[in-house]
């Protein structure tokens, strides 16, 4: 005879009937891996908070570095196990809205806008809400089947993880030799703000989804080359890379704008043919 168990059978995939045979039986392990390894980044950006209020920033941001990285992989690795479920789906964009909307602020928060006062904590609330908000309508494009199919090669508005961490852009200075005073808090809260605004505006992002599977020979060690050199650089210089890809970022922002529109052209001008 089976032992109750005080807590609810795990519903991955919304099965509300309760003699639904899915609810009676074991569920395979695969449903399960994906969601583990979200919390564990759940568990990572939050430890990052900690180590920001006992002043270990650069603890603080290689912890939220393997959250991102956790981020990217739990989704690909679903799809590579056939793990993917409504369940993981729902708890990768809560833990989105907790690692690259709540952890983040606080990070910045705590290294520099609270020289300020209500006009730091003002900021920080202002990026945390719109990543939530950002986040509510990313999930419900994803609903959007009218949606144009090269269209769906761009994010709207800066996705969080890179909103995340544009945001960071005073710790990295700041360890660079960036003076942490009362002025530059207030130039790096309305920085926040503009950040807020670029994630929840109609912003076109490239995604790099139309990159193919596959890749020319003759470039395949030069990319490998370079990811070597990107790693080694980040774990070397960890602050001056981290500030000049943000920059990069930023500066790619304005191209992903142009080649959008000079798309959004040409599929027109073909509609007028």
């Amino acid at each position: 005879m089976k032992t109750p168990s005080p807590f609810p059978p795990f519903n991955a995939d919304n099965a509300h009937n309760s003699e639904n045979p899915k609810l009676r039986s074991a569920i395979p392990i695969r449903f399960v891996i994906p969601n583990m390894i979200t919390i564990i980044a759940i568990v990572s950006g939050l430890s990052s908070v900690r180590m920001a209020i006992e002043n270990r920033f650069e603890l603080a941001v290689i912890l939220l570095l393997v959250a991102a990285f956790l981020d990217g992989v739990d989704g690909r690795i679903a799809r590579a196990i056939n793990g993917s479920s409504r369940f993981g789906e729902q708890l990768d964009s809560l833990a989105d809205a907790i690692n690259f909307g709540v952890v983040p602020a606080f990070l910045v928060y705590i290294y520099i806008l609270e020289r300020i006062g209500k006009l730091g904590w003002l900021a920080v609330l202002i990026y945390s809400v719109a990543c939530c908000l950002r986040l509510a309508r990313f999930n419900i494009m994803l609903d959007d089947n009218d949606m144009p199919e090269w269209k769906k090669n761009y994010f709207v508005g800066i996705p969080s993880p890179g909103g995340g961490y544009i945001l960071l852009l005073p710790v990295y200075l700041g360890f660079l030799g960036m003076p942490v005073d009362d002025t530059s808090a207030m130039i790096f809260s309305v920085y926040t703000i503009v950040v807020a605004v670029l994630m929840v505006s109609n912003l076109p992002v490239w995604n790099g989804k139309s990159i193919h599977a596959s890749m020319r020979r003759d470039v395949v060690i030069p990319v490998q080359l370079f990811i070597v050199a990107y790693f080694v650089l980040l774990v070397s210089y960890m602050w001056p890379t981290l500030a000049i890809s943000t920059f990069f970022y930023l500066a790619f922002l304005p191209l992903s704008v142009f080649v959008h529109q000079r798309r959004a052209r040409s599929e027109t001008f073909k509609k007028g043919k």
